[in-house]
């Protein structure tokens, strides 16, 4: 069982830089492939970015590619979502996921944990 809490949203202007954190319980949280999602007003629930257990291999959504970046510390129990170069249609509820395996899924619906989800918004 794992529990996921993210933190590090808020509100900023377009072209500013956020960084959120999504913390981990569980011993095995190393052995979890993690993934961030978002979810607008009026939208699905879209696929971010993940990265292996090892932290060698990372996979993102072509609308974030070359601005968001996500890593991991397997000691501290925690991923993050380095999101820079921010636009307003980043806007959204974000989510942070684990799975188990070692393929990066992009299909929410193969996550088996779920955070409750922190919300970005970008002001234009």
């Amino acid at each position: 069982q794992v529990q996921l809490v993210e933190s590090g949203g808020g509100l900023v202007q377009a072209g500013a830089s956020l960084r959120l954190s999504c913390a981990a319980s569980g011993r095995t949280f190393s052995s979890y492939v993690m993934g961030w999602f978002r979810q607008a007003p009026g939208k699905e629930r879209e696929f971010v970015a993940a990265i292996s257990w090892s932290a060698g291999n990372t996979y993102y959504a072509d609308s974030v590619k070359g601005r968001f970046t996500i890593s991991r510390d397997n000691a501290k129990n925690t991923v993050y979502l380095q999101m820079n170069s921010l636009k307003p249609e980043d806007t959204a509820v974000y989510y942070c996921a684990a799975r188990t395996g070692r393929i990066l899924r992009t299909d929410g619906s193969r996550y088996d944990y779920w955070g409750q989800g922190t919300q970005v918004t970008v002001s234009s």
